[in-house]
């Protein structure tokens, strides 16, 4: 019989990327259940008892954790593997342990390995060390540690990108959405959109890396190449061939660079 699993994340794209991505790393892999919360997880779990349940951390009603709880009392024996937005050092720091999970977005390299690892403790049937993945997850989940956007979801056309945040070159407020520009290569760039709002938008990137210029125009600071300040002291940063302005308010970000 094929091996059997749960997929639980409150994005729909993400459970479709899942999917998706599974299908193709892992084809004898049989998908039972897709669920949006924890809630529908646990049950599917109980009801099919799948070999593997993959559980993103943060869901409503019931966040992954809690499932991986209720799997360790109930004893059903499913493998659990996570998949969070957590910072990548914690990601290293739980290589070594029971259960992988995975750091969002998702990579087609990264979880054929954590397949792999599956595949290997079915074969074997080594039990999962639950009260270890639990007290590490913990350590590493605290609510206070802040979390930054690691993936934008924009829109090209009829089609929903999934963009890393580190590939964005700035994002530039419209009168009703947000352009967001991608560098794809040398020289070459993407634009798509987004219908958050720039100032909600701000509170979830990274302020060391993202710097707000102009009230409508948020930059990578890692893409700019150069800054010039022309006669009349307005001046301008330079990422690639485009030539955004800084108002006065944001000149302060520059000085002594």
């Amino acid at each position: 019989m094929n091996p059997r699993a749960v997929i639980a994340d409150d994005e729909p794209l993400l459970r479709h990327h899942m999917k998706q991505s599974l299908a193709e790393v892992w084809p004898e892999l049989e998908i039972v259940g897709v669920a949006e919360n924890g809630t529908e997880a646990l049950a599917m779990i109980e009801e099919h008892q799948p070999e593997i349940a993959f559980l993103d951390i943060r869901m409503p009603e019931i966040d992954g954790m809690t499932v991986a709880c209720r799997l360790k009392k109930r004893d059903i024996g499913t493998n659990v593997v996570f998949t969070t937005a957590y910072d990548e050092y914690a990601v290293e720091a739980f290589d070594a342990s029971a259960i992988d999970y995975l750091l969002k977005p998702l990579t087609l390299s990264r979880l054929e390995r954590a397949c792999e690892k599956v595949k290997q403790r079915i074969e074997q049937s080594v039990p999962q060390d639950y009260d270890v993945l639990l007290s590490q997850l913990k350590q590493y989940s605290s609510p206070q540690q802040p979390t930054h956007l690691k993936w934008i979801k924009a829109m090209k056309r009829e089609e929903i990108h999934l963009i890393p945040v580190s590939e964005v070159i700035y994002f530039k407020a419209e009168d009703k959405y947000v352009s967001v520009f991608q560098c794809t290569g040398v020289g070459q760039t993407e634009e798509y959109i987004i219908r958050t709002p720039l100032k909600e938008l701000i509170q979830s990137l990274d302020p060391d890396f993202f710097w707000q210029i102009h009230r409508s125009t948020v930059v990578n600071a890692a893409m700019i190449d150069k800054v010039k300040k022309d006669f009349s002291g307005r001046m301008s940063v330079f990422v690639g061939d485009k030539k955004l302005a800084v108002s006065r308010s944001a000149q302060s970000l520059f000085k002594g660079m």
